[in-house]
């Protein structure tokens, strides 16, 4: 990545002031500014991940770039994280889309500031930004959002079709561990102590909360914006990866948004475009700059007649669980070839065919499929992307598509309809398209799941007629992938995927009577030309590696007791930053096991540790999460202790018991 160091303007830096709040709290900000007496547009990116160390390396990439460039650029600490007063209560709540319009008025009214506002950010920036949006703000006129999503409940990192995911409890353990940190006595003063321990003393259960709400009710749909996607005003700016858990929002805010919208997704991972891995990277902060040009600053630079949306066309690669480079070339489209022309293949016997016939199979109980799943949330660690789906493919039910004569290019969201029957009233199916090589190996190149009982709507549960056919959809992630002649496409079912997802409580034996892949697969490669530049970037942080970081993932297989255990630990090690004196790690130890005979076996134990310390003062909060279930619930128990100078000075305990619905 080239670093940029001369810019059309000067900037500075100020790297805390307070922005009130209507009910008197006040939020800690980091402002770069452009050196200039004219008033200019504002950028907010509005986190609850600690701008003075938890992102402070990642903003220095960013910010001062596109303060460079005539912006003033704002990090803010949500409240109750980071440097800012009051306490944080749930991901999206109200209360922070409340602050989060606050502190756009707050921009607006500055002498320096046009009154013109964007917001960008990936992930929990990417979805505040379209949900505050969908608000209407007066101020916010454009949105750059990244590996978000349009709906918390279908499409978020707590269930996938209904069904919940392993990560679903893993992030309550992340957001425990985070957000038990003080501010830093350098920016808040004497008062750190006693804002920490009312941080401590009102931390929420998010695990349990998390896990109550089992159907798509008014708790996920607030924040959702596909409620009503004619509510977002300001033009959105989608992007994302297709090594990323949010593949979908692209094709879908490019389909619905009657704002200006354009996408684009590349083969990344969950981090912004312009360090993200696989490569290519892109200039993605001059992307940024001509969409606030012309949002923002009402330049004409003719973004609207670029091609509504840009994807990565990936080539068919071996499978492995790391790539540095994912092969494939742009593809540039219109609206209305987001989704490629449908091709209907129908599972007859063991085979793909055009013609209609039985499906006939059964899909046996396997609780060990999902092994080669991969990360959820790949973040550039070691050996987090699915690998190789034979040991998948070969627990599951699947039909095959014989070698192709040419090569096919499958673009868009891939959809199977069944007919099913199951032997338990409560069931899930997992489906997997899969590239196969002449080898045999075999590349996943998009997956879907449906709880069944969801198969009516999300909103509710409906429970299977045990020994009757019912009608199921499958919805599978978006793609961009070309599978080459002499290859095979494979589709994959299961009746259970751990740990991606939860098992049911049940053994479940499904009976396929039928079933046919709509699969979009278009002729043409592009309807438009699309290059990018390089990446570039202002100059990094320039940070200390004092203890090294690691990573291991292992899978063990018991041939005593029919176990399997998968445990993943990842170290960043001890960083020290020279800017703020501040010395940071972060550990996190991970273990999912089952017993292939017992799906109530199921167990998820998380543990997070993180320190940070300064010339004699150390902090250190270590948080644990633990979820099984006893058929009937789910059974949660959770721990959070901190330390000064090694002393403990808090503990606090959660149990609960949750009602599987």
């Amino acid at each position: 990545m080239h670093t940029v160091t001369t810019f059309p303007f000067e900037t500075t830096e100020t790297p805390h002031i307070w922005i009130p709040m209507p009910d008197g709290v006040r939020l800690s900000a980091r402002i770069w500014r452009p050196v200039t007496d004219k008033a200019v547009p504002a950028i907010l990116e509005f986190l609850p991940y600690r701008k003075r160390d938890c992102t402070s390396e990642r903003d220095a990439l960013t910010h001062p770039y596109l303060a460079g460039h005539g912006y003033v650029c704002i990090r803010v600490d949500m409240r109750g994280c980071g440097d800012s007063e009051g306490l944080f209560d749930d991901e999206y709540s109200p209360q922070e889309m409340a602050d989060c319009i606050a502190v756009l008025e707050w921009l607006a009214a500055q002498s320096w500031c046009s009154g013109d506002v964007g917001m960008m950010g990936i992930s929990w920036g990417g979805f505040n930004g379209l949900q505050v949006a969908a608000l209407a703000p007066e101020p916010l006129k454009a949105v750059v959002s990244i590996c978000s999503t349009v709906d918390r409940f279908a499409d978020d990192i707590h269930y996938k079709g209904g069904a919940m995911l392993g990560e679903n409890v893993a992030w309550a353990a992340t957001v425990l561990a985070w957000f038990a940190l003080p501010p830093d006595p350098q920016v808040v003063g004497e008062r750190w102590r006693e804002m920490w321990f009312a941080r401590l003393e009102n931390t929420p259960f998010l695990a349990e909360r998390w896990v109550e709400h089992q159907s798509r009710n008014a708790y996920w749909q607030h924040g959702s914006v596909c409620e009503d996607f004619s509510a977002i005003k300001a033009a959105v700016l989608s992007v994302g990866g297709w090594h990323d858990g949010y593949r979908n929002t692209v094709g879908h805010l490019v389909d619905n948004l009657e704002a200006p919208v354009h996408g684009l997704i590349g083969p990344w991972n969950h981090k912004y475009p312009h360090f993200a891995v696989p490569a290519p990277r892109i200039d993605f902060l001059g992307e940024m700059l001509r969409w606030w040009d012309r949002w923002l600053k009402g330049e004409k630079n003719d973004v609207e007649n670029l091609p509504i949306i840009r994807r990565w066309l990936m080539d068919s690669v071996p499978p492995q669980p790391d790539y540095e480079v994912r092969p494939g070339q742009w593809i540039g489209d219109d609206r209305s070839a987001v989704q490629a022309p449908l091709e209907k293949w129908h599972l007859v016997g063991r085979d793909l065919v055009l013609s209609e016939g039985a499906a006939a199979r059964t899909i046996h109980p396997a609780l060990f499929c999902g092994q080669a799943a991969g990360e959820y949330f790949p973040h550039g660690g070691a050996a987090e992307l699915p690998d190789d789906q034979r040991v998948d493919d070969a627990l599951s039910c699947c039909f095959e598509l014989g070698q192709l004569h040419s090569e096919k290019d499958i673009v868009g969201a891939p959809e199977l309809r069944i007919q099913v029957i199951s032997d338990t009233p409560k069931a899930q199916i997992a489906v997997r398209l899969c590239d196969v090589h002449p080898d045999g190996k075999s590349t996943l190149i998009t997956h879907g799941f449906l709880n069944l009982r969801h198969r009516e709507g999300f909103e509710r549960f409906k429970d299977l007629p045990a020994g009757q056919v019912v009608p199921a959809t499958i919805q599978l992630d978006h793609c961009a992938y070309r599978v080459p002649a002499g290859h095979s496409l494979r589709v994959a079912l299961s009746s259970s995927y751990w740990p991606y997802i939860w098992p049911e409580a049940e053994l479940t034996t499904l009976r396929l009577e039928s079933g046919v892949l709509e699969l979009p697969v278009r002729s043409e490669s592009s309807q438009y030309s699309v290059a990018f530049d390089e990446p570039r970037s202002a100059p990094p942080v320039k940070t200390e590696q004092l203890k090294a970081a690691s990573r291991h993932r292992n899978l063990i297989r018991s041939q005593v007791d029919a176990g399997l255990v998968l445990d993943v630990e990842d170290d960043t090690g001890e960083v020290r930053d020279p800017n703020t004196g501040l010395t940071m790690r972060s550990r996190l130890r991970e273990r999912f096991s089952i017993n292939e005979n017992d799906p109530c076996s199921a167990e998820s134990h998380f543990v997070w540790l993180r320190t940070m310390q300064r010339d004699g003062w150390r902090i250190k909060v270590e948080a644990e999460i633990k979820m099984r279930t006893d058929g009937e619930n789910f059974l949660i128990s959770s721990g959070l202790k901190t330390f000064e100078n090694d002393k403990e000075i808090f503990e606090k305990t959660w149990e609960s018991s949750v009602a599987r619905q």
